[in-house]
């Protein structure tokens, strides 16, 4: 299989990406209602091909302190798959799940921390499974890993382990509400082989 540049990806093939996102956040939208036992609304989200180094700024800054769930994908597909939030929309989603607001607003306890991690586990796999329906690809998640930092340092670990196949992301900025904020932003760095396979698997090429 020759090898795809994501550089030279065209627009057909992004518009493609784009509903790909589109579908995986509206399917995780309603994951996040069930498992929050509320009806949690989503505004179009926002799809963008950008590269590692960008996408700090774009979530308020490298130094600002975010919650990031992170999981390796395999199988027939590689990359990696985090949800990042920032620490309020954290903490707010937490307080939505436990029933209770947080007793420290700075700092995650470890049953928040749990508590993160299975929202993410969640609506990760939501996205996952709308992407292995549509292309018929057998994806295995990993377990999750939870971290609480600055942008830049979790964002550091994609960048890391595939920058050297892939120097562009797939973000996918989701705005979950319902009185309160709880956005947050879905990236996906399958290698450039796995994107390869995914658009030929959705017939584009």
């Amino acid at each position: 299989m020759a090898e795809l540049s994501i550089d030279d990806l065209s627009s057909q093939y992004f518009d493609v990406l784009k509903e790909i996102g589109n579908i995986g956040a509206g399917n995780a939208t309603t994951a996040l209602s069930t498992m929050l036992g509320g009806k949690v609304d989503m505004k179009v989200p926002k799809v963008r091909l950008m590269e590692f180094k960008d996408v700090g700024t774009t979530m308020g800054g490298e130094e600002q302190i975010v919650a990031g769930i992170y999981l390796v994908v395999n199988g027939d597909i590689n990359g990696s798959i985090m949800f990042v939030q920032r620490k309020e929309s954290a903490k707010a989603m937490i307080g939505k799940l436990m029933g209770m607001p947080s007793e420290d607003p700075e700092n995650f306890s470890e049953m928040e921390l749990s508590a993160l991690k299975e929202i993410g586990n969640i609506i990760t796999g939501a996205y996952l499974n709308s992407l292995a329906t549509l292309t018929n690809l057998t994806i295995y998640p990993s377990i999750p890993d939870v971290c609480i930092d600055m942008a830049g340092a979790i964002l550091s670990v994609p960048a890391i382990e595939f920058g050297t196949v892939a120097d562009k992301l797939l973000l996918i900025e989701t705005d979950f509400t319902d009185d309160e904020d709880m956005s947050g932003y879905f990236i996906l760095v399958p290698d450039a082989e796995s994107y390869e396979k995914i658009l030929h698997a959705l017939g584009v090429m």
